[in-house]
């Protein structure tokens, strides 16, 4: 699928155009995949579409749960046509803003708007349809409903302060739970077959437009999450705290002086190479997922199977970590059956040392060049496009963790010798359309694909970037307002997706099968 020359866009559900304050799953998507159609693009890339919290700043990255989809993607027109729910309930949207996610008010009318859809679908709908997709997704369904109920009850504390028999997962205590807590278990499995019915509707648009959805798959998962309160034996964890005893992150970087400590619990990998150990197992079963809902998925933190670096639990930073040897090879290898619906991309950034490269490489796997990076140094620099040794890669402008290439362009973090770089490769002749001539070095690449986040294509600033790693504050929140979404942006990136040899040549529905 990744071995054709083709382009697609980067854009979050959330930051899709809607009335109810954030993108959605139903005609927010419909009509962006009209859009990418009519503009001669093969790809959709999002990010994570697990269920985030605000206590974690409803960050995608730090999800409730691998498996499970986000209810703020529900879409309410989807569920008043399905008769859960009235106009009237509907309302106008709240005058919520077309330019920002505010996540604690659209929380609020979603909750309030899905409590009222589960009232009525309890009273006057057919179940069949509802039971069966409980008893096909139990295998994680079931764990994240309790989860999330009792989070609920527990004043959504994290699961290692809850009672003792309850994190411990005891066998009676859980059934005691789940009998209490039946309304609630009952109310959330009804929250992911809304999801998913609306997924596997969007996808099927999608598919019969010959638009691939390309997922994200984080490496690792929240620690206040369905998975680790689940799967307590795939985690390093301390067994009577059951708190982690060293996170995930990475070291000082192009973004941080400090590092980055993520803060994720870290896999306890099996090293004497036992088949059916429980992460492997886990990892087939988020893989399967997966495929479930996407033709593509990236990786995020790729490198972490080959190395991953470890930083104690009580350092407040990630400077004192060090790097561990990961599962490598044989990870894929012992995952590969769960993998085959599935083409992946590496993501391959950061510190990228031989063996790195050699893993990606084994496994086919394309890796990701990022434009901005190509200017920091000279000539060399193997994210510049004269430096692509293989088709066998995707090229973006950047990534959701970069500034805008506009933003980026105008900060203080790019040197004069390098903006003068930039220029001259670029051949920019326009003021202020620096975009367009990074989204002309995408696209004429060698790369097989080019991926443009959508702020590229419109030319948006820095208050417009998704993601600023090593901050809390203001993330994830940018949407993108309709009227931006014009024929005159649609025509303008057919005609360089045309020019640069990227248009489908096999265009029409893609199979499923």
């Amino acid at each position: 699928m990744l071995d054709e020359r083709s382009s697609g866009l980067l854009m979050h559900i959330s930051s899709l155009p809607s009335q109810y304050g954030i993108g959605d799953l139903g005609w927010s998507s419909l009509d962006f995949i009209d859009f990418l159609e009519r503009a001669g693009q093969r790809f959709w890339q999002f990010l994570p579409t697990g269920p985030s919290d605000t206590l974690y700043g409803c960050s995608p990255y730090m999800g409730l749960s691998a498996a499970a989809g986000n209810p703020l993607l529900i879409s309410p027109d989807m569920l008043q046509e399905d008769g859960l729910l009235t106009i009237e309930e509907l309302g106008d949207g709240q005058g919520f803003s077309e330019y920002l996610v505010d996540f604690d008010r659209v929380t609020s009318f979603k909750k309030s708007l899905l409590g009222k859809a589960f009232e009525r679908f309890k009273r006057h709908t057919d179940k069949k349809e509802f039971d069966r997709f409980c008893k096909e997704e139990a295998v994680w369904l079931d764990d994240y409903s309790l989860f999330m109920g009792l989070r609920e009850k527990n004043g959504f504390k994290a699961w290692d302060q809850w009672s003792r028999p309850v994190a411990k997962r005891e066998k009676k205590a859980l059934i005691a739970e789940a009998f209490n807590l039946s309304h609630r278990f009952e109310y959330f499995k009804f929250e992911q077959y809304c999801f998913f019915k609306q997924w596997e509707r969007m996808r099927r648009y999608a598919n019969q437009k010959g638009i691939a959805l390309v997922g994200d798959i984080p490496i690792y998962v929240s620690y206040d999450s369905a998975d680790v309160w689940a799967n307590q034996d795939c985690f390093k964890l301390d067994e009577k705290t059951f708190l982690p005893t060293s996170v995930a992150g990475v070291p000082p970087d192009y973004f941080s002086d400090t590092g980055q400590r993520w803060g994720n619990p870290l896999y306890k990998w099996i090293k004497n190479k036992k088949k059916n150990s429980s992460v492997y197992t886990w990892w087939k079963k988020r893989f399967r997922q997966t495929a479930k809902m996407v033709d593509v998925v990236r990786i995020d933190h790729f490198r972490g199977f080959e190395a991953y670096y470890e930083i104690p639990a009580d350092e407040e930073t990630a400077v004192n970590g060090c790097w561990k040897k990961g599962p490598g090879l044989r990870f894929f290898k012992e995952v590969k059956s769960a993998t085959e619906n599935l083409t992946i991309i590496a993501e391959d950034l950061g510190i990228i040392t031989p063996e790195v490269e050699k893993l990606r490489d084994n496994l086919g796997f394309p890796g990701m060049k990022i434009l901005q990076f190509a200017f920091d140094s000279d000539h060399a620099n193997s994210y510049l496009p004269h430096n692509y040794t293989t088709t066998n890669c995707v090229v973006y402008t950047g990534t959701h963790d970069n500034n805008t290439t506009l933003g980026w362009y105008l900060s203080d973090k790019v040197s004069l010798e390098s903006r003068a770089r930039v220029t001259r490769y670029a051949n920019t002749r326009e003021d202020g359309q620096i975009h367009w001539d990074f989204i002309r070095l995408a696209f004429s690449s060698i790369a097989s694909v080019a991926i443009i986040p959508m702020q590229d294509v419109l030319g948006f600033g820095e208050d417009c970037r998704m993601n600023t790693p090593g901050t809390s504050d203001g993330n994830w929140c940018w949407r993108c307002a309709a009227r931006f979404l014009n024929d005159d942006v649609c025509a303008r990136l057919k005609s360089e997706t045309e020019f640069y040899g990227r248009l489908s040549s096999d265009e029409g529905e893609i199979d499923l099968a």
